[in-house]
């Protein structure tokens, strides 16, 4: 696996991805992410033999604010696992790739932050595993309240 950038290049992909409903209630799907894409808000695929397997953005700035009080913070949002792609560890894969590739690509930033929805636990335990922590941090979100996690570098 590795993580991308979005470039024109990949538009295929986001047209191929596909999420259900039972996930859209928790996330957005990567077309409609890409019209918030900004200097500050980065789409992220995670490509498997030239597949798009999982889909976040990464937000800085006036995105992070509503989570956290750190301005060397950054936001996953919109993480997503393609409806044929879930259950074979590519969520985890991708979560485990973040800490290096924000290390690198975005050097100022020392915390990945993410918002999910207390509902939503298996998502919760997953980012557990993969080392955010949840420090008791609530935000109320469009869908229902929201754990805030963090994982400190």
């Amino acid at each position: 696996m590795e993580l991308q950038s979005f470039n024109q290049s990949y538009q295929h992909l986001i047209n191929e991805y596909q999420l259900v409903e039972s996930q859209l209630k928790f996330t957005g799907h990567p077309r409609e992410c890409l019209k918030l894409a900004s200097n500050s808000r980065t789409p992220i695929l995670a490509i498997v033999e030239g597949k798009l397997v999982t889909y976040f953005d990464l937000h800085q700035q006036e995105g992070v604010a509503p989570y956290s009080d750190n301005c060397n913070a950054i936001l996953v949002r919109a993480f997503s696992t393609e409806v044929n792609e879930q259950g074979k560890g590519y969520a985890k894969q991708a979560l485990q790739l973040l800490p290096a590739y924000v290390q690198k690509n975005f050097p100022h930033i020392n915390e990945i932050v993410l918002a999910v929805n207390v509902a939503n636990t298996a998502a919760q335990n997953l980012y557990k595993k993969c080392g955010f922590k949840d420090y008791g941090v609530r935000r109320q979100g469009p869908k229902g309240e929201l754990i805030v996690m963090s994982f400190l570098f």
